[in-house]
């Protein structure tokens, strides 16, 4: 593959990275706003929260499998675009729990199958050189930091209604962006339930699982509840939507030189590091009492996110049996943003309106630092394991 080829063709990779992303800053955090307006409390919105990526995970298998069957995966991609842009302005009209909590999964559920169908044709395209990925990965998170202050701009100005408006539009514009787009026909079969059959019984493979339980219950108090909790603290939407910006600049720093730091610090360190710092951001939003101050506990989530996603997957990856690197990393994924998230939003929801939003992140920040200390621990027993074996050698 030429490098003229392989920049032809990625442009509209990079283009539906944008515009994907963009879309998701549009409406995803704006939704717990929106669920509150409709009258639902904060356990109400957290066990919405919480199902959607219980559905994510379930509908994956069911999209890979229908795609690994009919080979049609540009025509799935294309049927889940349109499916969920449909879906995202039928919630719009919702006004009760029940409607809402339909719909929302039928949107998880036509969401699921459209960021594995663009990431495996990215890497197909990429072939040996997949170590750029990241560089193409960076424009979902333009895309993402761009939208944000934009779109809470236009919702300070019009209401929530706009939110959903224009995530249907960007959503419109990727869908265009796949005429121009190979999309690979590789296998798709999500490994998830596999994996989990395969490798309870590895005890490295279960301290890493459960550590990236509990990152992933802590990301989820961030990504589902930092709105509710900016609006608590009287920020405006344009405010909310900058907070995103911030965390964007920091993010896309740390997916550029992640390699380096990889090789620097090495993939436990980086976790470690990745996993304190969330503790201590989630401990600050706890203490917060002014708007400005969470825009620069913002600038954390590069390394409280970025670092430890790219430093779980090369630690998946390294961990892994022979031939089993896809299901380790769909386990990966489907621990941290599907039972930890799930997890993390209905727990947070319910902490968070029986006892406020700064009590629910201290006890985040308590939860995650729980999982630094099993880290530890077990690098702590694992050495003395080794050395044991070596010396009665």
């Amino acid at each position: 593959m030429n490098s003229f080829t392989s920049l032809t063709e990625l442009l509209p990779a990079k283009a539906f990275y944008f515009l994907y992303f963009a879309a998701g800053a549009a409406l995803a955090p704006f939704l717990v706003l929106f669920y509150r307006q409709q009258g639902l409390d904060e356990t109400q919105i957290g066990l919405l929260a919480g199902m959607q990526p219980l559905m994510t995970l379930a509908a994956a298998s069911l999209w890979g499998g229908l795609a690994d069957a009919t080979r049609q995966h540009r025509l799935i991609l294309r049927v889940a675009l349109v499916g969920v842009i449909i879906l995202a302005l039928a919630l719009s009209t919702m006004r009760n729990l029940g409607g809402l909590a339909m719909v929302a999964l039928a949107y998880a559920f036509f969401m699921a199958p459209i960021i594995p169908l663009v990431d495996n044709s990215v890497l197909e395209l990429l072939g040996d050189r997949s170590e750029r990925y990241g560089r193409i990965r960076l424009w979902g998170a333009v895309g993402w930091g761009l939208a944000g202050p934009l779109v809470g701009r236009l919702v300070d100005w019009g209401g929530l209604g706009y939110s959903f408006s224009i995530f249907a539009l960007l959503q419109l514009g990727g869908l265009l962006t796949t005429f121009g787009m190979p999309v690979a026909q590789s296998s798709l079969g999500n490994n998830f339930w596999a994996g989990l059959r395969m490798l309870t019984t590895n005890r490295r493979w279960l301290i890493f699982i459960a550590v990236m339980f509990v990152g992933g219950m802590g990301s989820a108090t961030v990504h589902n509840f930092l709105f509710l909790y900016l609006e608590d603290l009287s920020a405006s939407r344009w405010i909310m939507g900058l907070s995103l910006s911030v965390a964007t600049l920091s993010e896309v720093a740390v997916f550029f030189f992640a390699e380096k730091l990889l090789t620097r610090w090495g993939t436990v360190r980086v976790l470690a590091v990745s996993l304190v710092a969330l503790a201590l951001r989630l401990l600050a939003y706890s203490v917060i009492q002014s708007v400005g101050w969470v825009l620069v506990v913002q600038l954390t989530h590069g390394l409280t996110f970025s670092a430890m996603w790219v430093a779980s997957v090369a630690h998946a990856k390294k961990l892994a049996p022979a031939g089993m690197g896809a299901t380790a990393q769909g386990l990966l994924t489907g621990v941290y943003f599907g039972v930890g998230g799930a997890a993390g939003a209905s727990i947070g929801g319910y902490l968070y309106q029986t006892v406020g939003p700064f009590m629910m992140y201290r006890w985040a920040g308590v939860w995650v630092l729980l999982g630094v200390g099993i880290l530890t621990l077990s690098r702590l027993i694992s050495g003395r394991v080794r050395v044991g074996t070596t010396t009665s050698s």
